[in-house]
């Protein structure tokens, strides 16, 4: 009688690859996190199950955007496993304030949005406390939340098939460059006379003088 297959060693495991093909284990990957995001932030390791897991359901060869439905920890993931920055405008933010990601077919807007299911946190409650906000941010139990998260391996989420809107595929051109007649430094002309740095109350510093 055939002995049964014995299933791997959690530690074994891959947690994530990246664009290049390139296997992190979670401890590797905690480590990268640790260098890029300055502490081992529990948002972007599951980010990065996230975005493991929409790149394992894209066509092979695809050259595909993304677009993270939270500014908070999920973007840096996407940084970290793709080719896709804020910088190079592959990466778009769209702040609808969920925990989701979406990496989708340049032309055809074919993509896969992976998201933290809520229905699927109950068996994890540090993991459901630091989700939901239920309970202040517990230094004790973040190795226990780190382990809840790599326990639960492709668990937490929910999967689906998306074609991004025609409207939201085009980019829009760059407005020409104008020089304010209040700071003298240059701006895109369509934001009206002056830049937005000068319009009332819209500045994000007050200046001091140099000494």
């Amino acid at each position: 009688m055939a002995r049964p297959t014995e299933e791997p060693a959690i530690d074994t495991l891959s947690w994530c690859r990246d664009h290049r093909g390139r296997d992190y284990s979670f401890d590797d990957f905690l480590k990268r996190v640790e260098s890029f995001h300055g502490y081992p932030a529990p948002g972007v390791l599951i980010g990065a199950k996230m975005v493991d897991i929409a790149m394992r359901r894209m066509p092979a060869g695809v050259l595909f955007d993304a677009v993270c439905e939270s500014s908070k920890c999920l973007p840096d993931a996407v940084q970290l496993l793709t080719p896709c920055t804020v910088g190079n405008g592959w990466l778009r933010l769209v702040p609808l304030g969920r925990y989701a990601l979406t990496l989708f077919d340049k032309p055809s807007g074919q993509g896969v949005r992976v998201y933290v299911n809520p229905a699927r946190l109950q068996p994890y409650p540090e993991t459901r406390y630091w989700f939901f906000g239920i309970k202040p941010k517990r230094k004790d139990k973040s190795d226990l939340l780190i382990h809840e998260i790599r326990q639960a391996q492709d668990g937490l989420y929910g999967v689906q098939l998306v074609r991004i809107k025609p409207e939201f595929l085009s980019k829009a051109p760059s407005d020409p460059r104008a020089i304010c007649p209040e700071c003298g430094e240059a701006y895109p002309g369509g934001h009206g006379r002056i830049c937005s740095g000068c319009k009332d109350g819209t500045s994000y510093y007050d200046k001091e003088e140099i000494k």
